[in-house]
């Protein structure tokens, strides 16, 4: 990946922000639409909506169609766990024509609505989070993903039972692998023993 050298924050940034209801995983706790109107006081932000479920089609393309026609620079989604849907986000970004790494998503579900019952402190966090969010997407930059040769090998250290075990699942997957072990024989504690339990065969 290759990106530019940071510089501050324009004003002309235009932040979209989307906050999803999940339901009633984040809708159940929090209040989004407080999140939302306080989303929309923040600086930069031009846009700020709420969604039962942002990770859909139509939430998708409500994120999509504000990028074409509000000219967003920059988006922040307020929803689930990054490991869930940032790819998801990214590639709607993507698709509607702005770089994907303009992208931020901040977890209002795991770390708001699933670890309290209390609505005005779920809240409150989440507010904090989508702040944090805005705050930081302005300063990210465009990426530019680029695809290079890489040679199919590895290297594993250590040739005791988890060297071994690892080398073995490396080469049957097609890669060359080099096994390094500082002792004269490989095999680690496992080889020093007479015999294993429950089978007793021989360890070596």
């Amino acid at each position: 990946m290759t990106h530019s050298a940071s510089t501050a924050p324009q004003k002309n940034h235009r932040v979209g922000v989307y906050v999803c209801h999940c339901g009633t995983n984040i809708a159940g706790t929090v209040d989004v639409e407080a999140v939302r109107d306080y989303a929309a006081s923040l600086p930069h932000v031009t846009t700020a909506r709420g969604y039962t479920y942002m990770c859909s089609d139509p939430g998708q393309a409500l994120i999509a169609d504000d990028i074409r026609n509000e000219g967003l620079t920059h988006v922040v989604v307020a929803s689930c766990s990054p490991l869930m849907h940032e790819t998801t986000f990214r590639r709607a970004c993507a698709e509607a024509g702005l770089n994907p790494f303009m992208f931020q998503m901040t977890n209002i579900r795991e770390h708001c609505a699933w670890v309290t019952d209390d609505r005005g402190t779920a809240t409150a966090k989440a507010k904090s989070l989508v702040a944090a969010a805005v705050g930081r997407v302005i300063w990210q930059e465009p990426f530019e993903m680029r695809q290079v040769a890489i040679k199919q090998s590895a290297l594993v250290v250590g040739g005791g039972i988890a060297g071994i075990e690892a080398a073995l699942r490396l080469a049957d997957s097609g890669k060359h692998v080099t096994l390094v072990e500082r002792e004269p024989s490989i095999g680690g504690h496992m080889a020093r023993l007479y015999k294993t339990f429950p089978t007793l065969d021989c360890a070596a």
